[in-house]
């Protein structure tokens, strides 16, 4: 496969995976990564998947819009780096707030579905 069409693939898997956080869905966010998947941010630290999963549920992050552009897709074997620019809008505890960052995401391959292990955002700066 060629890094176009890899990173065709990912921008696809990203996209199902911005849909679910838009709609506030676990189910269906849990579809996209794997039961250990942690998510790193400049303001959080290390954030597990249940802190990240209650303040959805508490209605204290929600988002508006959340896009992604694949850049960078590297394959080794069952394990995928996927580099990309995010940008997203919605409230944190009840205030409007907008994110322009740099997002790592790392898959790994399960039963020929790649899910995404760890994201970690660095926010571009302005």
């Amino acid at each position: 496969m060629t890094e176009e069409q890899l990173i065709k693939q990912f921008q696809q898997i990203e996209e199902n995976f911005n849909k679910a956080v838009v709609i506030n869905d676990i189910n269906e966010i849990k579809k996209c990564i794997t039961s250990d998947w942690v998510l790193v941010d400049s303001q959080g630290g290390v954030i597990p998947q249940e802190r990240f999963f209650g303040v959805l549920e508490q209605g204290l992050l929600s988002h508006s819009t959340m896009t992604k552009e694949v850049i960078r897709v590297k394959k080794y074997g069952d394990i995928a780096l996927v580099t990309g620019r995010g940008q997203n809008t919605g409230t944190w505890q009840g205030q409007p707030m907008e994110a322009d960052e740099w997002v790592t995401d790392v898959y790994k391959k399960e039963n020929d579905k790649w899910l995404c292990v760890l994201t970690h955002l660095t926010p571009v700066k302005k």
